[in-house]
This record gives structure tokens, sequence and C-alpha cells, in this order.
């Protein structure tokens, strides 16, 4: 026997013997017979060597022959069972460590059988900076760095950003960065609106501010009561001061405060706390999640999994949280963990996640009170967006058997691709590529194009370039290809579009359609032609929404990438990039000259007169700028 890949330290592998490249026929009976009966992870293996699926046990011998047992398992499982070609396995000193390097196997590898979640983006946190006198309020994602106090994790970018503007609402504390802070010389605008005290022009001293960034952390802690006292009492010592102004601005601070009271969820029950539940319907799961940070409710996010396997919910359950709190980012953990359902697989993942808090964590599913409200509500939405999502995913179905009824195609697509060119004026010109199967957008197949080397503005020529970079890449990879290709253009962009894929020998395997703009630019007015012929859609019928979703999706991949383009090119200096000069030099030639303007504008010689700049160098600018 022999390993088919190196070991962490501390592991031993066993693996089924191969012969050459190609692997023999698997022999169930013969590889039980020699299994360990310790704990350890084993990987399951398909005749070209890929992954099917990841599992740990506390007893490598009695779950492995689970798997081939005569009778009582899933119809699922089955399928997968009859793919084994190799099972591979790692021994661990503890069903723990099993665990853990499950967890890491699934994320490196994304076994199709296993549970893996396809959104590895951090939690937004709300950071207050430290050792500054004037405190910086701001949106933070990622590593936890910088000192400061951290608040959250918020369920999405969008609700941190109106948290954000409820706090600079009440408190007026800065949310610029410390580069733009330490140049100012007068207030900025969110002084004139209300939204910052302009402490970087002294509107404000140090002790006041202090004291507003500490009432905002206090209000990031749920203790918004502590913060209306304080109020109160401003208030009152400005009106008995008779500084009515002042008062007037405490009193319409209350009053907000007032409301946004009224609108949080806030409770008797303190501590932080996640909630997860699931809800299956049809073969399909949801698992909601419920964050809650001092007795406050701060959002939910839902989460749709692929139960392959056909595991019970609590199992299934327990693989999410595994990869969720282990497998993927470093998520924080919270003090109790609430589960809707429950078996004895969570004791293990109960004690990985105390040894990578190094605290005690209170997981369970019986609560009473406050928590168990918690659960029934993140049930509850669990099932509304499950059904939600059943229901979307049957209208998407009709979508394509309708578009594979219009176009008269012979069978309904099973993989559709849209292309659309997005720039200003022919600047930094971006092509978009998005993806479409009968679930909807793949977006971790979309992919963006820097066009270069082309006439700005040249739509046609960079619609080429993105389509023969993509599909070359496709097929000299062996790639899936689409079984429609969808341009956001007329006529003349299909034509183009025909003879790329004439040049690579891919025209009869891939048919191109056409989506042109109709009057006004009105959606339901389009023009359609596949290929060269035109068809008729009718704008309203489920075909048409399918293909304005995609396009509507392309166009807007494609601005947000070009969008990010101008702005990176806009925000560097138009000398970067010259061979030869670095900051230090082209601070050099400011001073001289002035301004970019003046640079461009010089002869060699006169450039030559900057310290520093050589006569080769001065040739290397010049031609840069001509």
């Amino acid at each position: 026997m022999q390993a088919t890949e190196q070991s962490p330290p501390g592991y031993v592998n066993l693996a089924v013997e191969c012969v050459g490249s190609k692997i023999m026929a698997f022999d169930s009976e013969e590889f039980l017979k020699n299994l360990t009966t310790k704990p350890g992870v084993y990987r399951m293996y398909d005749a070209e060597g890929k992954t099917l699926y990841v599992g740990k046990a506390k007893n490598l011998r009695n779950r492995v022959t689970s798997y081939f047992r005569a009778k009582g398992l899933q119809t699922k499982t089955m399928a997968m069972v009859a793919k084994i070609a190799d099972i591979e396995i790692t021994v661990t000193a503890s069903e723990t460590e099993a665990l853990l390097l499950e967890q890491n196997l699934i994320k490196a590898q994304r076994p199709p059988y296993n549970i893996t979640l396809r959104d590895d983006k951090s939690y937004p946190f709300i950071h207050i900076s430290a050792d500054q006198d004037f405190p910086q309020l701001r949106f933070h994602r990622g590593n936890k760095g910088k000192t400061g106090q951290y608040f959250g994790p918020y369920p999405s970018a969008s609700s941190v950003r109106d948290s954000l503007n409820l706090l600079h609402k009440l408190f007026q504390v800065r949310q610029c960065d410390d580069n733009f802070f330490r140049n100012r010389s007068r207030p900025c605008l969110q002084y004139q609106i209300q939204r910052c005290s302009a402490p970087c022009v002294g509107k404000i001293s140090i002790e006041d501010y202090q004291q507003d960034v500490e009432l905002a952390a206090l209000f990031l802690q749920g203790k918004s009561a502590n913060v209306l006292k304080v109020f109160q009492d401003k208030m009152e010592q400005a009106s008995s001061l008779m500084d009515y102004e002042k008062a007037a601005r405490h009193r319409d601070q209350i009053s907000h405060l007032r409301r946004i009271q009224e609108r949080q969820y806030v409770h008797g029950a303190k501590g932080d706390v996640d909630v997860f539940a699931l809800a299956e319907e049809a073969g399909r799961c949801c698992i909601q999640a419920l964050f809650v940070r001092n007795g406050q409710l701060l959002g939910q996010k839902s989460h749709h999994v692929n139960n392959e396997l056909g595991l019970d919910t609590a199992t299934l359950l327990q693989a999410f949280l595994s990869q969720y709190y282990l497998g993927g980012e470093q998520y924080e953990l919270p003090q109790t963990i609430l589960v809707s359902d429950y078996n004895s697989e969570f004791e293990v993942l109960h004690q990985a996640l105390e040894q990578r808090a190094e605290r005690k964590i209170h997981l369970a599913k019986a609560f009473r009170g406050q928590r168990a409200r918690w659960l029934a509500l993140a049930a509850e939405n669990a099932a509304v967006n499950l059904q939600a999502r059943v229901a979307a995913r049957s209208q998407l179905k009709a979508r394509f058997g309708d578009l594979q009824s219009v176009l008269s195609l012979p069978q309904s697509p099973q993989r559709l691709e849209c292309f659309d060119i997005s720039h200003t004026m022919g600047e930094a010109t971006v092509a978009s590529c998005v993806v479409f199967d009968e679930n909807g957008p793949l977006g971790s197949d979309y992919r963006r194009f820097n066009i270069e080397g082309i006439v700005g503005g040249d739509d046609y020529a960079a619609m080429e370039q993105a389509l023969t970079r993509r599909y070359q890449r496709l097929k000299n990879n062996d790639a899936q290809l689409p079984d429609l290709l969808v341009i956001d253009g007329g006529m003349g962009q299909v034509k183009r579009a025909l003879q790329v894929m004439a040049q690579l020998d891919l025209d009869q395997e891939i048919n191109i359609l056409g989506i042109a703009k109709g009057p006004d630019r009105k959606a339901g007015l389009e023009r359609y032609f596949l290929g060269t012929t035109g068809v008729n859609i009718d704008g309203h019928s489920p075909a048409a929404h399918l293909l304005q979703h995609i396009r509507d999706e392309a166009h807007r991949f494609a601005i947000t990438g070009h969008r990010q383009r101008r702005a990176k090119a806009r925000n560097q200096s138009q000398l970067e990039g010259v061979a030869g000069v670095g900051a230090k030099k082209r601070r050099q030639l400011l001073l001289h000259f002035g301004s970019i303007g003046a640079i461009k504008g010089a002869s060699i010689e006169e450039l030559c007169k900057v310290k520093g700049i050589s006569s080769t160098i001065a040739v290397e600018i010049h031609k840069h700028f001509h």
C-alpha cells in the first residue's frame, strides 16, 4: 500500500494499491479486512482520481464498512458508493483532530458529496480605532490586525452601513481615513450636513470628542438606555445655562435615539448568541443564521446547501457548522450557539470549538424564554426562505424550457454564458462574462477581461478579444462549454462572435444569440438574433425574462469592473509605469514643473535639468507621453 499524497506531521496514511496511473477495480472486502479501528479521516476517490467525499470517524473500520452494507443505504449514498475506485485513510490521535483535518480537506478539495460553503467572505464588523485623539468609526472586514474595539459580526455589508449611518447622525464621529483627516484646512461636507463634528479643524475639543466615541461604543454594546440618560442630562444642563441651541441639538438626538430603540430587537436576554435552524423540503435545505450580540439582534443570513447523501437534519446541520466555524474563515465564536437539531455528532464539534476558542461555549438545542423565541424565529425564516427558493428555482426551470421552445433547440440549454463590454469614451475597457445554469447565476464562474491593444471605443474588437481569450482557454483545458452564448449587441456583434467561434472550430458546438436594444432602450422591446437569423420572442415571455436577466447581470458585472479599473487608473500618477521613475523622481519632477501638464509639454533637454533625471530617463519620460 502507498499514500497518494503527503500527510500532515503526526498522521499516518493508508491507501489501496495503484498500478501505474491506472486505479485497479476497488475490492471493498479486501480493503475492509485491513482497515484500522482507530479514529481518523477517510477520502473516497472516483476512477479519475477526483475526491468524491471526505469523512471523519471515531472508528474508521466501522464507519467505512457502513457504506458497503447490503441494505439500509440511502439511494444517493448508493450512487456515490458505485463511483468509488479508491479510498485513502489518515489516522489521527483523536476524533476531534479528525474533525479539524476533515474540515481542512473539505475546504481545500471541495468534494461534490460534502457540505461546502460557497460564500467564503468573512462577516463585516464596525471598528473604532484606538491610540488616537480623534478615533475613527469605520467599516471593517478581514483580520482584526488593528488595535481598537470591534463590534459585530453583522450579517451583511449593508447592515453595517445602515448602522454607521445612524451612528454618524447621532454621535458625529468621523468616518474619513487618516490621510484625509490630517490634510484638511476646512470642514468637509459631512460637517455641513451634521454627520461629523469636524475634529480635523478644531471644531470640537479632544475631551468632548472622546465622550462622543464612548457613547457610540455604549450604543453598539446595546446600552442605548445609558446613552439616552446622558443625552437627557446634557439637554437639561444646556437649558439651565440658557444655551438653547445646544439643548435643541440634544433634544433632536434624544428623539432620534427613541425612534431607533423602537425599531431595534433588544431583549432582556444578554450575551453573544449565534442561532441556526434548518428547514428541508423536496430534497432542498436552508439553514438560517441569526446573530445576537449583547441581546441585540444584528440581523440574519440564509445558507442554501445541497444534501447530496440524504443525511438526516441533525447530521446535515452538524456538517454545516463544522465547515462554518472550522473549515472556512475564522468566524468569531460566541458564548452560546443554538441549534434546531442535535445529535451525538455535535459532542465532537463542541469539543473542537472549545479547543479553538480556549474557553467554554454553550452549544445545545433545548432553551427557554427569549432564546427559544430566537430559535423559533430562525426556524420560521428558514422555512419561508426555502419556499421562496424552491418557487424561484421552479420558475427558472420554466424559463429555460420556454427558451428551448422559442429557439427550437433540440434540448433545453444547460449552461448560458453572456458577454458585455463597458468603457467610458474608450477608457479602461472591460468585458464581462456571466454564467447561468438551471439553478441561476454561477458567480464562481464569472470572469472579467481587461481589454488592451485596441482602438479606444471599438466594441467589436473588444468583444473579439474577450471571446478569443475565453474560449481558447476553455478549449485548451477541455473545460465545459456553454450550450448558448448570449451577446449583448446586434447583428454586427453576432457576426464577429461567429467568426471567432469558426476560427476556434467551435461554431458547431455553441449556439450564438444576440440581444439588440429596442427603441429608447425599453425592456421588452429588444430584438433577438439566433446566428444571423432574426427570432421573435415575446418581451413578456419567460424566455425573454431569462435573457433580460442574464443580459442585465452581464452589464452590471462589466460596469462594476470598468469603474474599478477606471478609478484605479485615475488614482495613479501618470508617471507610474515609466522605467526608472520611482516615487522620489516623480516628486522631483512635480516640484520642478508644478504639474503633469507641464511635464507632458517639456522637451528632453528641459527634463534633463531636473535633479536625478538622466538623459536616458528623460527620453523614457518623453516617449511615455508622446
